[in-house]
Parts: C-alpha cells; structure tokens; sequence
C-alpha cells in the first residue's frame, strides 16, 4: 500500500475558458472560470475550490504526499495550499507543487504523460514507489481512492460503470472505455467510441467501463514508457492511456480495471458549475477535515 498521489492540474482549462451557453453564473464565477485553474473555482459553499474537496476524499483515503502538477503560471496553488516549493502541510497533508513547463514553439500544455513525466523528472523518488494520478477537476470518492491505495496491481485505473455516471449520453460518448478481459486485466482503450464499438467492450458483467484519468502505477516500470509517449496525431498531446496501453502491451497482465459505479462529479466547462455546486452542498454541507 502505498501513499503518494499525484494530481494533475497543469492544462491549460480550454473548455472551461469558452463562452457560458448558460444564465445561471456570477460575474465572480465567470471571472474565476476565466482566470483560474478549473480545480480552484470556488464552487464550495464558503467559496473554496473543488481541489479541498478532491484533498479531502485523500487523506480520507490515507494518502500523505500530494504532487500537485501546476503550469508555470500556477502561484495560485501555492496561496492555497502553501508558498513553499515542497512539503507544506495544509491539513496534515503533504502537499509539493511539480511545474509543467511549456516546450517551446507551443503555446499548450503538451497532455497529461508529458506532465506526470516532468513531475517524476522533478521529484525522481516516485520511480522507485508507487503512486496513484488523478485529475484536479474531478472528484473521486474516498473509497475510489483507497481501492488505488490497496490494490496489489502493479497498475490500475478505476473503472467506472458507464450507466452510473449522471451526464448527458451525448458527453459521455466522449469519454474513454476500456476492453477487460475476464479477470478484469485490460486489454484495449478506445478514446471517442463509435455506436457500434460498444457491443465489443461490454465486461463481464455487461457493463461499458470508462476510465476517467483515476490511476495507480508502479514508478520503475513506467518511466521509460512516461518518457518515449509518442504522441496523439488527432490532439496533439502525449496522453496517460497511451502510456498505460505501452506499459500492458510491455508487461501483460499487470494492469487491473477496479470495477466501480457512482458518479464523478467534473468541472470541465463553465455550464458544470451549477451542477458541482449542488453536488457539494447536498453531499458536503460541511468541508470537515478531523472526520
């Protein structure tokens, strides 16, 4: 069992940025959506971001050391959850900032591998542990979390039941899902799935299982595929299944989907505030950290 997570929230929030096709927003929270990093918008009922709660469900979990990736305009964070480079402590946590730089002749972020493989250049103690990675602007539960902490898998990723997630079937069309094999290995992940591949990516159970950036790794046996991710031709960007695939295709039988069916609540867009905010003051009237 291990107790590092590393969160990503160094993309540069494109979505979020685009124009509301909804009434129902502050200018404060337009501004914020606007201007921050999705998982510090103050969708909390005392105006605290989406990341205490994400925090929160982790030292739930038992995690100590938190890796926050950031962008190089990410100070922030660092009001937030303390100036130091490494080890603040904000609520017992552990918490160091690792920085996604930007290559240059890109105006971009460069995908979520290309941060986790800056955050391990930057802090190379995580190649010889294992760790966990999840995304800022989601909320995973505590159990989710501890299901990454506890697995014996040398790698993992949550695998949520398509049918359990509350959106829109024309959003969750654009997620990932995930081909398992009986014993719930994976196999396969397709991104952006047509109608008709659904059919050959039902599990065991007959479920369609998504995979929503919720991962566990084992440091020595990713790097090399971390740092030679080839990159996506469609988005441009160096992406996390695209490493995960490698790593299986380089070691079969070595990456569990944990089966799990609940709701992620997901701050991509600006039309998502209204739907986090209600989810938190009905699921987390209070943000308790001694609990």
């Amino acid at each position: 069992m291990h107790n590092n997570l590393v969160i990503l929230a160094g993309g540069a929030s494109s979505r979020m940025k685009k124009e509301a096709v909804t009434d129902n927003l502050s200018a404060e929270e337009i501004a914020q959506a606007n201007e921050r990093s999705k998982g510090l918008i103050g969708v909390g009922s005392s105006g605290r971001p989406l990341l205490d709660y994400l925090l929160l469900n982790a030292k739930k979990a038992g995690y100590q050391n938190i890796y926050i990736i950031i962008g190089e305009q990410g100070e922030l964070f660092k009001e937030f959850y303390g100036s130091h480079d490494t080890d603040n402590d904000f609520h017992g946590l552990n918490i160091s900032f690792a920085v996604q730089y930007i290559p240059e002749g890109r105006i971009k972020p460069f995908g979520t591998a290309d941060a986790l493989f800056q955050a391990v250049e930057q802090f190379p103690e995580l190649n010889e542990l294992e760790y966990s990675v999840c995304n800022s602007d989601n909320l995973y539960s505590a159990e989710a979390l501890l299901a990454l902490r506890e697995t014996t898998s040398p790698n993992a990723f949550i695998s949520y039941d398509r049918d359990a997630l509350e959106f829109p079937l024309e959003r969750i069309s654009r997620f990932a899902i995930a081909k398992l094999d009986e014993n719930n290995q994976l196999l396969d992940i397709l991104e952006k799935p047509e109608a008709s591949d659904l059919e050959h990516y039902k599990d065991v159970e007959g479920k369609i299982r998504v995979s929503m950036n919720a991962f566990k790794f084992t440091g020595k046996t990713l790097y090399n595929h971390l740092k030679n991710c080839p990159v996506n031709p469609e988005r441009d960007e160096k992406e996390l299944p695209t490493v995960l695939l490698n790593t299986v295709k380089a070691n079969p039988n070595t990456t569990i989907g944990i089966p799990f069916s609940e709701h992620v609540p997901d701050l991509t867009a600006k039309e998502d505030i209204a739907d986090v905010k209600e989810y938190l003051k009905k699921h987390y009237p209070v943000l308790n950290w001694e609990s």
